[in-house]
């Protein structure tokens, strides 16, 4: 392998530096004609690593490939945080250069480290970034009894942390913040999200949290169907039973894309995305106000990667990612609607449609005929009293349409 072609040593370094690192680590190094990291990192680096030392741009991703060009030839060492694969530069890397480029020599996480401080499993603990990522990712995550590390961004994460648990009815919840893990440095602070008794410390920190919610926080479950009330809407809200049903039609897999057309309050997108950290959607939605309304409702509920897209379809949908699945809860009869839903879908990929008139029922069932698939009427009644006594109040029925596009399949 000529020095053009040579891989691009990934180093993973913790808080205690040199003195960390392996053989392997340290020879690599050592030979090293350039060694790119944060300027926290290359401040590790003792004398005899004599290589260039260039610090990473900010913004870091866009930079990555002309900065690496622009070294081609030459020995280079990457210097990362802990376990270059977990949460760091190593992922960015192999997307650029491939993972045969790439010799990553780890080192342990600071995931690894607070768990061995804390006494916690591994395997049973959440984890949640906040590097890159907006506070309320980590809304999703909270579960009475539940125990979670949360990856900082700075030294106010702590006291962000704290003041998200208190409003989402979590201010009992413990935290622990592990700053200069593995470092002679290393501090624990603790105390309640309730009453956080600390300033902001070293940036270079992970907060634990053990979950405890007070008697009057609402319980959100992990499957589909998330009580009405979990909502802020103005009535446009596809129901409960419903909306379970609905999420079962689309079927989320990991990493797939929904587009939720005629997005009301977002229910249906947010669902879809609590289904799994690595599922996406974007939701289209004409009126501005609910627009806005949506973005508050996937914020709420841990999923603010939302995309929204203020705009009438099928206009709007132009220049959208292929989705894997489509779900339409308004405007069926908007004329081409479906026609681009359907073309614009993957082959193998799943529609859904719901309405509850006859005139949006009539096009469905075209479909169903051209299509196949499943055409089915979802009636739920809920007891009310009437009188003295209770009896059941009938919802409007819906009609779902749910159709797989096979391969080759014509809009």
């Amino acid at each position: 392998m000529d020095d053009a072609s040579a891989p691009v040593a990934v180093v993973g370094i913790g808080a205690d530096g040199w003195a960390g690192l392996t053989a392997a680590g340290r020879r690599t190094l050592a030979g090293a004609e350039v060694v790119i990291g944060g300027p926290r990192q290359l401040e590790l680096l003792p004398s005899e690593v004599t290589a260039e030392r260039i610090p990473w741009p900010s913004p870091l991703r866009p930079a990555v490939p002309g900065l690496l060009a622009a070294h081609a030839g030459r020995r280079t060492a990457v210097l990362a945080s802990g376990d270059p694969m977990f949460h760091g530069i190593g992922r960015t890397l192999s997307e650029v250069l491939g993972a045969d480029r790439l010799l990553v020599l780890p080192h342990p996480s600071s995931v690894s480290y607070a768990c061995a401080r804390l006494g916690w499993a591994v395997e049973d603990t959440e984890v949640v970034s906040l590097v890159g990522r907006p506070l309320p990712a980590l809304a999703g995550a909270l579960h009475d009894g539940r125990r979670v590390l949360v990856l900082s961004r700075g030294a106010d994460s702590p006291a962000e942390v704290a003041g998200l648990l208190r409003e989402r009815g979590f201010g009992a919840s413990r935290l622990r913040v592990l700053e200069q893990l593995g470092s002679a440095r290393e501090v624990v602070l603790d105390g309640t999200a309730d009453d956080w008794p600390h300033p902001p410390g070293d940036p270079l920190n992970i907060v634990a949290v053990e979950c405890a919610a007070a008697p009057s926080t609402p319980r959100l479950g992990l499957v589909p169907g998330l009580p009405d009330a979990a909502y802020e809407h103005d009535g446009q809200l596809t129901k409960r039973h419903v909306r379970a049903a609905t999420l079962a039609a689309l079927a989320p897999a990991p990493g797939e894309l929904l587009w939720d057309v005629g997005g009301g309050s977002g229910s249906i997108a947010v669902e879809w995305m609590r289904a799994h950290r690595a599922c996406r959607a974007v939701t289209v939605e004409r009126d501005p106000v609910r627009a806005e309304r949506i973005v508050r409702n996937a914020a709420a509920l841990g999923v603010p990667a939302l995309r929204v897209v203020t705009g009438a379809a099928p206009a709007a949908l132009d220049g959208l990612p292929v989705p894997d699945a489509v779900f339409v809860g308004g405007g069926l009869t908007a004329p081409g609607l479906l026609e681009t839903c359907w073309a614009a879908l993957r082959p193998g990929g799943r529609l859904v449609a719901n309405t509850v008139t006859l005139e949006s029922e009539a096009l469905l069932a075209q479909w169903y005929a051209r299509h196949g698939g499943e055409l089915v009427r979802l009636a739920v009644a809920h007891a009310a009293p009437v009188g003295g006594f209770t009896g059941w109040r009938q919802a409007m029925p819906v009609t779902q349409w749910s159709a797989v596009k096979p391969v080759g399949a014509q809009p």
